[in-house]
């Protein structure tokens, strides 16, 4: 029975594994408290859940569960869990083991009683007949023997007679078996005397069985009964008697069953009151309560106590703590406590290999995921489903999705089965890789298989169906779903929200979310936010405060995505001063945030002074303090300033952002670098770049393409190409010798040899950004280097590019100032074929350039072609471009071109 209970996981909830499909909206951690809602972490994955039922529990099905904006990932399994400490026993005569039998056998007793009397003396009760006991029906098992029965009874008796009962009940710990403890704990009705039966028998191995330990937490959880437990655990300190850490554990478990944590984490630093030690178990009981609740700078707290006890960690304690590192996005010091691990010599399991994994996905590193899952194979560690799935969804997310259909294949000579997580993992990469085809013709595929579609796959097709512009099938695909018994969920109501707010149908955006409550459902914070962008994004800013307003009254307050989206939204339409009331009422009535080495000393004080309950509600206390402004919210307000020319009030907000113990990111150099060029302080520009290395903040593409376009604009086109060459070899696995030969090239004047070989370089690491590309041909139609900008798109064409919409209209427009028509309509010509519709300025001037030269052939064949594309020519065409055409056309052709 103890091999049982060292197999288990820890109780409750601490046996999940989960996977988790993200829809990227909204960012950072945001707190809503509205109806029916808990502490989220700001954005809306869909999140799957594995749960692996307990010994208690019927049946042994995995279920998949969504949970709404929370960012579950993949929990930790405690497969080895240790013995509690030894408690002092008495001596007496043991019954001897089948010498036979493995180990770990059940105690084998004599079929004759009275043989053992020679040589031990029995209590009187088991040399009576069994009549004398009462008939009660017992809860042993049907084959019990007439021993097992007689000594069930026995201890029934004593329990319910004997004041105090642990002196009696010492006389026949010889005689128990498992078996017999666990039907005595389902038998006995008077909750009292079963907590303080627990608690005797939990200080003894051989009694420890999580039935047992299940049935206890069943009877915590009814009426009073932590309050009975409590009144034991005083009487039984009174007397004396002592306590093991299982007494906690239980406890601390049934609190975790109520998701009571605060009452788990008292109970746990109460045990030193008690004269108890924690034992492994309750350390891992009490870090997983911890790492649920996202205050893994406590677990990690509470880990130190731990090591300083000389209590020693094992495999789950690991498992545990790394699921919480990666939960909170802190990856490397993950891996630091992996590389601990293997350095005690604890050879991680299948659970913690997996949850480095995921951890690994989630941020961007698959490949090194990949290698570890190669590693895990060679250490002899098999992977499972879940772990499979892991790696699959990390590769798809990054948009790998042909490197995960080539895992797939080699999966499934190991024996993996594609089932319906699998299939939703390739189905959300190709919708994320824009491939909807294939996504949807997998989806039939999985169906023709009889795989029958969950919550969480069909928010992922509606997702992905809103994403590519059909939102109406993605509605019907709402109605098809309810039909089949799959109802939807907030998060599947919030996803078809975002799709109507993209494609500006706002109307059905907002009548969608009545919808949700009529469906017993209620809106969320996610659901108002996205709103809220959405009236922003259309210049609709007055309707997006009166949804702001509309959240607090009905209960659903505002989490740092809100506030940011409305910042943002007020920016963008030159309300700089609403915007910065805004951001200070983020910060009214809060008190002023700690620096994280701060934190994280005063933590650790507290817990190493046994203050842990104190540490927990500090540390939930800043939590639910209220939405502070992050480093998103201090980008937003910096670059309104900057857009307005305020470059001070900007750099104000920077000294302001450091101060408040944020650390300014590659988008706040940028945001500050774009405004300082704005202003024609190129130097300063360049000052800021070249500080922010210096800080250890390197710079992301996006700063590297903002100086290229800037020095573009001022006709410096060397200085641009040599700003991305600073990039390319900033970057690891680049070839310095071929950076350094297009180099020469360009300064050779050779920009079709410089061209194509920087083409060569990004095509071999597999890493192409066409973004430099387009910036060149704009910097050479501004410079007016026109043939060599044509030339530029020749070759970006040839190797199969798609050349930008805003590249053409520019190099359109910069042909027609130059009269070279025929090049200028092969280049709208070129954007018909790929599908772009370029704004109507570019049209109107191409066509009255055309007439101008009294090619009205052109033109006709040109709007006829742009009609069949489907352009409103009545509503693109400016008057005076229809009067050019009236003299070529009469009125009923021009009606017969324009729609309706």
């Amino acid at each position: 029975m103890d091999s049982e209970y060292q197999q288990r996981v820890p109780p409750i909830a601490s046996n999940r594994r989960r996977r988790e499909f993200d829809v990227d909206h909204e960012r950072g951690r945001g707190r809503g408290r509205g109806r029916g809602q808990g502490r989220g972490r700001g954005h809306d994955p869909v999140s799957v859940e594995y749960d692996i039922p307990s010994a208690s529990q019927s049946g042994g099905r995995s279920q998949r569960r969504v949970e709404g904006y929370d960012m579950p990932d993949i929990a930790v399994e405690d497969t080895s869990l240790p013995d509690s400490p030894p408690v002092q026993e008495e001596d007496h005569p043991k019954p001897t083991l089948n010498p036979d039998s493995p180990k770990d056998e059940t105690l084998v007793l004599p079929q004759n009683i009275s043989n053992l009397t020679s040589s031990m003396k029995l209590p009187p009760f088991l040399l009576r007949p069994i009549s004398q006991f009462s008939s009660t029906t017992s809860k042993l098992p049907p084959l019990a023997t007439a021993y097992e029965i007689t000594t069930h009874e026995e201890v029934l008796s004593i329990i319910n007679s004997s004041t105090p009962m642990e002196p009696e009940l010492e006389k026949v710990v010889p005689f128990l078996l498992p078996d017999i403890v666990n039907s005595v704990f389902q038998e006995q009705l008077n909750p009292e005397l079963g907590f303080r039966f627990f608690v005797w028998a939990s200080k003894r191995r051989k009694f420890r069985c999580w039935v047992s330990f299940d049935f206890i937490i069943d009877m915590l959880v009814k009426d009073n009964g932590f309050e009975l437990y409590w009144k034991t655990l005083e009487e039984l300190k009174s007397c004396g008697v002592p306590i093991s850490s299982d007494a906690f554990t239980v406890l601390i478990s049934g609190y975790w069953k109520l998701r009571m944590a605060e009452k788990a984490v008292e109970a746990f630093g109460r045990m030193k009151d008690f004269d108890c030690k924690p034992d492994l178990h309750t350390y891992n009981m009490i870090l997983h309560v911890m790492v649920e609740k996202e205050v893994i700078l406590l677990a990690l707290a509470v880990y130190n106590v731990m090591l300083k006890s000389n209590c020693a960690p094992n495999c789950a304690t690991y498992s545990i703590l790394i699921d919480g590192l990666c939960k909170s996005g802190k990856t490397q010091d993950a891996l630091k406590l992996f590389d601990e691990m293997t350095q005690r010599g604890i050879p991680p399991n299948r659970i913690t290999f997996t949850v480095i994994i995921s951890g690994l996905c989630k941020s961007k590193r698959a490949d090194e995921a990949h290698r570890l899952f190669n590693t895990m194979k060679r250490s002899g560690c098999s992977p499972d489903t879940i772990t499979y799935n892991a790696l699959l969804n990390g590769f798809c997310k990054l948009g790998k999705v042909d490197e995960a259909f080539m895992l797939c294949s080699s999966f499934k000579k190991e024996g993996y089965a594609l089932g319906i997580n699998g299939y939703s993992c390739l189905i959300d990469g190709l919708f994320r890789a824009r491939r909807y085809n294939e996504a949807h013709d997998l989806f039939q595929k999985m169906s023709e298989e009889n795989i029958i579609p969950d919550l969480v796959l069909y928010t992922i097709m509606i997702r992905g169906l809103a994403e590519a512009g059909k939102v109406k099938d993605a509605l019907k695909l709402l109605r098809v779903m309810t039909e089949k018994g799959v109802a939807p969920d907030t998060h599947g109501y919030n996803t078809l929200i975002k799709g109507f707010c993209d494609m500006g149908l706002l109307d059905q955006a907002r009548s969608l979310k009545l919808e949700i409550s009529k469906q017993d459902l209620f809106p969320d914070t996610c659901t108002y936010t996205i709103l809220i962008c959405g009236m922003c994004r259309n210049g609709l800013v007055g309707e997006a405060r009166e949804i702001f307003n509309e959240m607090e009254k009905v209960g659903c307050f505002p989490s740092v995505v809100t506030f940011n989206a409305l910042i943002d939204g007020l920016c963008k339409d030159g309300d700089l001063d609403e915007a910065h009331l805004l951001f200070y009422k983020m910060e009214i009535g809060k008190s002023d945030p700690i620096s994280g080495a701060s934190l994280q000393t005063m933590v650790a004080k507290l817990c190493d002074s046994g203050l842990i309950l104190k540490a927990y509600k500090l540390l939930m206390q800043l939590a639910d303090s209220g939405v502070l402004p992050n480093i998103t919210t201090y980008n937003i307000l910096i670059n309104g300033f900057s857009k307005a020319r305020n470059i001070n009030g900007a750099f104000k907000l920077f000294k302001e952002l450091q101060l408040k113990g944020h650390s300014p990111d590659s988008v706040t150099y940028g945001t500050l670098i774009d405004g300082l060029q704005r202003v024609d302080r190129e130097e300063d520009a360049f000052g800021v770049f070249d500080q922010m290395k210096k800080n250890g903040c390197m710079p992301s593409s996006a700063v590297y393409k903002s100086l290229m376009t800037w020095s573009c604009r001022k006709k410096k086109i060397s200085v641009a190409f040599s700003i991305w060459l600073k990039y390319l070899r900033s970057l690891p696995g680049r070839d310095e010798e071929a950076i350094k030969v297009a180099e020469e090239h360009f300064e050779k004047g050779e920009l079709e040899k410089a061209v194509r070989g920087l083409l060569e370089l990004d095509f071999k690491v597999k890493d192409f950004d066409s973004a430099p590309y387009t910036i060149w041909i704009i910097g050479l139609c501004q410079a007016r280097k026109l043939d060599e900008a044509l030339k530029l798109f020749s070759i970006l064409a040839e190797w199969g590019i798609n050349i930008s919409p805003p590249s053409c209209a520019r190099l359109i427009h910069s042909l027609c100032k130059e009269e070279n028509l025929d090049e200028a309509i092969n280049i709208f010509c070129y954007t018909m074929e790929k599908g772009y519709m370029l704004m109507p300025r570019i049209c109107n001037q191409l066509l009255k350039c055309i007439l101008s030269k009294g090619k009205s052939n052109y033109a006709l064949d040109l709007l006829n072609r742009m009609n069949s594309m489907g352009y409103d020519l009545d509503a693109y065409l400016y008057s005076s471009t229809k009067f050019r055409l009236h003299g070529h056309w009469n009125t009923r052709e021009m009606e017969n071109v324009s729609p309706g």
